[in-house]
């Protein structure tokens, strides 16, 4: 793999939200890779061509949460940190207090990781992502394009006052 498909890699990453919901995760700061929602939303997320994981290629442990939430963050080992030792990839998981949960996201997120590390710009996700970028350039340049006709009816109807 070559230096650039590294960056390309490093950029895709994004900062996930916790859902307001769930006060106890609030301020954490969690990292993964952009998803579709309509994929999610329809459950079809393994119609994804991602490559598989075996258990005999991923290192896990279990560690004390970090952040908000007292005792129940404090005292549990509900953290997921999976490592592909073939790729050297780890990927932390404190999103849930339930540890099958993590182990679930977890796998999940370390799979479309590790495709997009070895797939590189041939990878669903990373094909998902430009989609998306493209779509949302579009959007823009469209509310800008009527923001233009907006002012230019503005300034005629302020013209045939006068």
């Amino acid at each position: 793999m070559n230096v650039p498909s590294l960056f390309h890699f490093a950029s895709l990453l994004r900062e996930v939200r916790a859902p307001g919901w769930r006060p106890w995760i609030l301020g954490k700061k969690h990292f993964s890779l952009p998803r579709a929602p309509l994929l999610q939303a329809a459950g079809k997320k393994n119609s994804l061509n991602l490559l598989g994981l075996t258990e005999a290629e991923l290192e896990e442990q279990f560690v004390r949460g970090d952040g908000p939430g007292g005792q129940a963050t404090n005292k549990t080992n509900n953290c997921v940190v999976l490592k592909h030792v073939p790729s050297g990839i780890v990927v932390k998981c404190h999103q849930t207090r339930s540890v099958e949960k993590n182990r679930k996201i977890a796998r999940e997120i370390l799979q479309e990781k590790v495709d997009l590390f070895y797939k590189g710009e041939e990878s669903d996700v990373f094909k998902e992502k430009k989609a998306l970028e493209r779509k949302k350039q579009e959007k823009k340049r469209r509310a800008r394009e009527h923001l233009e006709r907006k002012k230019l009816f503005k300034e005629m109807q302020q013209l045939d006052k006068k």
